[in-house]
């Protein structure tokens, strides 16, 4: 996903700006650009010295360890500070590319203790309950409720609550909301997934595919074949696996997978892309566990 570009663009304009100068979102558009719709102001600091602990706290954005325990620093001292959410988003994301999962949530719970309708922190959370809650887990009924009810609220929030610095091109706003979009219905496709929901997962992966049509997911695309498979609508998902398998050319991780699911299918249905349920595939040729991301 590629939503962390509007992430950076928003750190990299952080300002000090005291209270009595009029606030940034209040400029005027750059020629060439389109004022974007309502949407939260740029955090701003209210002194130097808070500006100055902020950015000391950023110099160690290549470290999770190291930025999440200056961001807890900062809000210990700063704790009315409008940057602390900056500092969690930014770590959040240093432990998304970490591959750090547990990580990730926790910077994404303290981002939503700060602001309960940050469409990131909603996606980011909801997301690692969907992919590392096991049908074997005790409670797996409630995290996958929790999933559900804060991915529903990024959909609801997504258009009034990201933070857009000012002057930002329409167009890139755009594509950062539907990213942010596609996202929200991908992970709640793989719920629907996990609880054997297949119509509901393939609903929501072409809401996925649909909101973000110039930039499909391969993982999506993938995934869709893989449940409409199960509702043994071969033709259908023959005609997804064969999208997957061009989109998944210049990816080995998925790449095995999609060619895997392909041929199944082309040995079900002869190689024809059709609506008509095939027949039941032999319990020797299941199909292939969707891929995670």
């Amino acid at each position: 996903m590629k939503r962390a570009a509007m992430v950076v663009l928003v750190l990299g304009l952080v300002q000090f700006a005291p209270a009595q100068q009029t606030p940034a979102t209040t400029a005027a558009p750059a020629q060439g650009t389109t004022p974007t719709p309502a949407a939260k102001r740029l955090p701003q600091a209210k002194t130097q010295p808070e500006f100055a602990a902020y950015q000391a706290a950023m110099t160690k954005a290549n470290d999770p360890a190291g930025l999440e325990a200056a961001a807890n620093d900062f809000a210990t001292k700063y704790p009315d500070s409008e940057l602390r959410i900056l500092l969690f988003k930014e770590d959040m994301a240093a432990y998304r590319s970490a591959n750090n999962g547990e990580k990730m949530m926790e910077m994404g719970r303290k981002v939503l203790a700060i602001d309960p309708d940050s469409p990131e922190a909603l996606i980011g959370v909801g997301e690692i309950l969907v992919e590392r809650t096991h049908d074997t887990d005790l409670d797996k009924a409630q995290r996958w409720a929790e999933a559900e009810k804060l991915l529903q609220h990024a959909l609801e929030t997504i258009d009034t609550d990201i933070v857009v610095p000012p002057n930002t091109p329409q167009d890139k706003v755009d594509a950062f909301k539907s990213d942010l979009r596609s996202s929200a219905y991908s992970i709640l496709g793989t719920l629907a997934s996990n609880q054997e929901k297949y119509p509901d997962a393939e609903n929501y992966y072409h809401k996925s595919i649909d909101a973000f049509p110039s930039q499909p997911d391969p993982v999506v695309v993938l995934r869709l074949a893989l449940v409409l498979d199960k509702q043994g609508r071969y033709g259908d998902a023959l005609k997804e696996a064969d999208r997957a398998v061009e989109l998944t050319k210049q990816i080995p991780s998925l790449a095995e997978t999609a060619q895997h699911e392909h041929d199944r299918l082309v040995q079900l249905t002869g190689g024809i892309p059709t609506s008509a349920p095939a027949s039941t595939p032999p319990a020797s040729a299941p199909a292939p566990a969707a891929p995670k991301n």
